[in-house]
């Protein structure tokens, strides 16, 4: 993953949206959410000028109006305001009246959402340090392609026209593997080859086999740069007819990202203490708890929000305790069967206390951007006294 750290480049001529996009994807990047997710710029123009953002969970009225009064030129939501698809965008109903005084207002409205969760050093591993020390993997891992090498090229050269050939296609964009250019393998063997009637051989002659000492040549490449790279091998390659071959390159697993994390205390640790320590550092009065409080437990799975989808694959691992905000009654009385503890947080309590954290981030990557946390953002239940 990126360094958090390193600060985005940004257009002399001011902050853009598209600014803030491409702070949001160096944090989490949007090739690691679900698929069933929308995330990135939901409302507005990446090419609007963007100098104050406002961080919130869920978009409001209340939000909306905050935003207004600070001035804010785009918010950075949780959960995408925009989910379900929209067959009209109008002001009969809540979310559309919502929607377009956003619109009306130039507010650029953006969101990472499961992206976030699934990112080195996002909401999932903001749990894990909130719960205690121990060693952290996701639960299920992300797969990615790593930027230019999508496809594998692989070509029969001369070996006397290797160079030039692989020089060609590294013109044309192949060989390119982080910061190293002209990156291929090689294997020296034989080809054989009978040119034709038709035939007009570089080497050899028409109706006699041929044997040429010929180098295997391989290199990846991205899909965007496959044509030019083929043009560059017919261009560059001295036969009538060039040998290649493109394969696809299946995605790359990543130990750092992807949904969900299970967890390995550094010293087991009673439901009870767990609870206090998710009480305490996500400053909550109330927690909920399925199993016994007394309980020990070495290995715990974890997801902010709704996770209970996780919660068999966690107990697969090893995983006694599973942490998350919400869980469905049947569920609850399903993972006690199973002999599985559940904290239970609250869906955005598990979430909202990342946001200062966010905040902090993009204000790091982009100096040039005023960032404010929204006070305004408010769970939409509270318990009552009774």
């Amino acid at each position: 993953m990126a360094c958090p750290n390193r600060q985005v480049p940004v257009k002399m001529h001011g902050m853009l949206t598209a600014d803030l996009l491409r702070a949001l994807d160096h944090i989490a990047p949007r090739s690691l959410a679900a698929e069933w997710d929308n995330v990135g710029v939901v409302l507005g123009s990446g090419a609007q000028p963007c100098s104050r953002a406002l961080v919130a969970i869920d978009l409001t009225d209340a939000v909306l109006d905050e935003a207004i009064r600070l001035k804010s030129q785009a918010i950075v939501l949780y959960h995408p305001p925009i989910f379900t698809p929209l067959r009209q965008l109008n002001d009969g109903s809540p979310r559309g009246a919502l929607l377009l005084r956003a619109a009306r207002a130039g507010i650029a409205l953006l969101s990472p959402h499961t992206a976030l969760d699934a990112a080195d050093g996002g909401v999932n591993d903001f749990l894990c340090s909130v719960v205690g020390e121990g060693q952290s993997t996701p639960l299920e891992p992300a797969v990615a392609t790593p930027t230019g090498q999508s496809h594998r090229v692989t070509v029969h050269v001369p070996i006397d026209q290797v160079d030039a050939v692989r020089a060609a296609m590294a013109r044309a964009g192949a060989g390119t593997i982080g910061e190293y250019t002209h990156c291929s393998f090689e294997v020296v063997g034989s080809g054989t080859f009978m040119p034709g009637d038709r035939a007009r051989p570089s080497v050899g002659s028409r109706g006699t086999l041929e044997r040429v000492t010929e180098c295997r040549l391989e290199k990846v490449c991205s899909a965007a740069n496959l044509a030019a790279v083929v043009a560059a091998i017919r261009a560059s390659h001295p036969y009538e007819e060039p040998a290649f071959t493109i394969e696809a390159l299946a995605p790359v697993p990543m130990p750092r990202a992807g949904q969900g994390r299970l967890m390995r205390l550094r010293a087991p640790m009673a439901a009870r203490s767990i609870a206090r320590a998710l009480a305490a550092g996500l400053r909550l009065k109330h927690i909920e708890l399925v199993g016994d409080p007394s309980q020990r437990h070495a290995v715990i799975g974890l997801c902010a929000g709704s996770g209970g989808e996780l919660i068999a694959g966690a107990r697969r691992q090893g995983a006694t305790l599973f942490i998350t905000g919400e869980l469905k009654h049947h569920d609850r009385l399903d993972a006690a069967a199973h002999g599985t503890s559940v904290v239970l947080c609250g869906h955005t309590e598990t979430e909202r206390p990342y946001l200062r954290v966010l905040a902090r981030r993009l204000q790091r990557l982009l100096p040039g951007l005023k960032v404010a946390v929204s006070k305004a953002d408010r769970p939409p239940a509270r318990l009552l006294e009774a």
